[in-house]
């Protein structure tokens, strides 16, 4: 069985007599190999690595280092179909949405292409009397990204294209749950000629994570899981006097107008709901339905969700399984939770319930789209962010009543209004208290040269993911004012500088 480590100075790296944890196929629930769990000693070789190669990196040439990330676009391009394989095999989405997973991540990557134009600065000539002002932006340095299990490749493309780009090094720490796809990517930077020591991976745990938040050489660090994960990752990075981007978790909402077209909707809320299984920061989980559009639309998603066909990603399916069979159990704790509240369950996903096909080998993780009906505010479905297969309907009886439970909601990520009511539409992008929203789109991830962020416990820090924001975030601003020699310079002066 194989095991896997570390990658540190462009080569793999391991420690003597290092704790281990299993890796799963989730379709099968078989283990089908080992990743090695760092210790704050290996982090730190990390980090040194990192520094070192800062040195050389954060000088060198917009012009090289553009062209290393065309290469490696490039590379990424041609291989998809490998990448995509490992994180079928390891998270267990199925093998087209793995694919489209990294066709994101490589937008991003497109983006940082256009690095040179992204980090100019400006200049004022004669700012004031032969005084001339020129702004620049430059590197921080060691930079670390802590990414999540649910988008192994996507996800650390959000951070390290910009942040190499810009100049920085990166250690990343990838989930232990699925960590071929950081290792894969660091051997494609090699190939693509990135110095060694720009891109680091650290396998681990919690101990890495806090090495890497506490470590004074690490200047930033980017997040993305869970919303209480991402507040300790926020405050303790901070407290360590570094800059820190902390996307959190999400309970997103469909609000069905009247008007909209039931077809789109329907066909929308299965394909925000249930794909790669609910695990998606941006899965719909709580559609909204306003007056007596609810009983059309809730017969046209369960019409369609039990044609849906769950099980091995390899195999064609529509659905693939849970990451874990204590995530497993955990969904399938809500459904008893949201039965035993007294929702409507109007699909049942749980295996040998009798809704919807499954063809998998094995003990997979599995659970079926779940569909519920008549969700209230108070009910635990509706409260938490499940983070699988578990659709819930709402019923309100207007606009103002959806709009009201959408902005009362304690998270802030993303949703979406179907409707063919354009002025609907623009007050409700206006009024809605969510940081990306879709009018009749039920996933509105920004193409990767606008920001990625949600508002209010979706987002710890002020600065959201890739774009313009992404730049900034990994650079400092320098701004220079310059005066030459001059004979008649005015003499001495005590007086605060003022400009003439």
């Amino acid at each position: 069985m194989s095991t896997t480590q570390h990658w540190i100075d462009g080569a793999e790296a391991s420690e003597a007599g290092a704790r281990l944890a299993d890796v799963t196929n989730p379709a099968t629930g078989r283990v089908t190999g080992q990743v090695a769990l760092a210790t704050t000693d290996l982090v730190n070789t990390a980090v040194a690595s990192s520094v070192k190669a800062f040195q050389t990196w954060g000088t060198t040439s917009l012009a090289k280092r553009t062209s290393i990330m065309f290469k490696f676009r490039e590379l990424l391009n041609e291989r998809k179909p490998e990448l995509a394989a490992i994180i079928t095999a390891e998270h267990g989405k199925v093998l087209d949405d793995a694919l489209g997973e990294i066709s994101r991540g490589q937008e991003v990557v497109e983006v940082a292409c256009g690095a040179p134009h992204l980090l100019k600065g400006g200049y004022t000539e004669n700012a004031s009397t032969n005084v001339d002002v020129h702004s620049k932006r430059q590197a921080l340095g060691p930079v670390a990204i802590i990414s999540p299990f649910n988008f192994p490749a996507m996800v650390p493309m959000w951070f390290f294209p910009v942040a190499i780009a810009a100049g920085n090094t990166v250690i990343l720490k990838p989930s232990e749950k699925d960590p071929s796809a950081a290792i894969w990517m660091a051997e494609l930077w090699k190939e693509a000629g990135l110095p060694d020591g720009v891109f680091n991976v650290v396998n681990g745990d919690k101990e890495s994570v806090d090495a890497l938040l506490d470590h004074p050489d690490v200047q930033s660090v980017s997040f993305v899981g869970s919303t209480p994960i991402a507040q300790y990752v926020y405050e303790r990075g901070t407290a360590a006097g570094k800059r820190v981007q902390a996307l959190g978790g999400a309970k997103n909402h469909m609000l069905v107008l009247p008007d909209a077209d039931l077809d789109l909707a329907a066909d929308s809320a299965i394909n925000a709901g249930f794909g790669a299984a609910g695990e998606r920061c941006m899965a719909i989980s709580a559609v909204v339905a306003v007056g007596d559009v609810a009983d059309e639309l809730v017969a046209k998603i369960a019409e369609r969700v039990k044609k849906l066909r769950t099980g091995d990603g390899t195999r064609g399916c529509d659905m693939g399984p849970l990451v874990t069979s204590a995530h497993r159990d955990k969904v399938a704790g809500y459904i008893d939770a949201g039965i035993a509240s007294g929702a409507t369950l109007v699909v049942d996903g749980r295996p040998g319930q009798g809704a919807g096909q499954f063809d998998a080998d094995g003990e997979g993780f599995f659970v079926g789209p779940t569909l519920f009906d008549n969700v209230t505010e108070d009910m635990s479905i509706y409260q938490d962010e499940i983070f699988g297969p578990v659709l819930s309907v709402v019923r309100v009886d207007s606009y103002d009543e959806g709009l009201d439970l959408i902005n009362r909601n304690k998270y802030g990520n993303g949703t979406a209004i179907f409707t063919n009511d354009g002025g609907a539409a623009r007050r409700f992008e206006a009024e809605v208290k969510v940081g990306m929203i879709g009018i009749n789109v039920p996933i509105p991830v920004p193409m990767a040269y606008y920001s990625f962020g949600g508002w209010k416990a979706s987002l710890f820090g002020d600065t959201h993911a890739h774009g313009t924001e992404g730049f900034h975030f990994f650079t400092r601003g320098k701004v220079v004012t310059t005066r030459w020699a001059d004979p008649s310079h005015g003499g001495i002066n005590l007086g605060f500088p003022q400009n003439d």
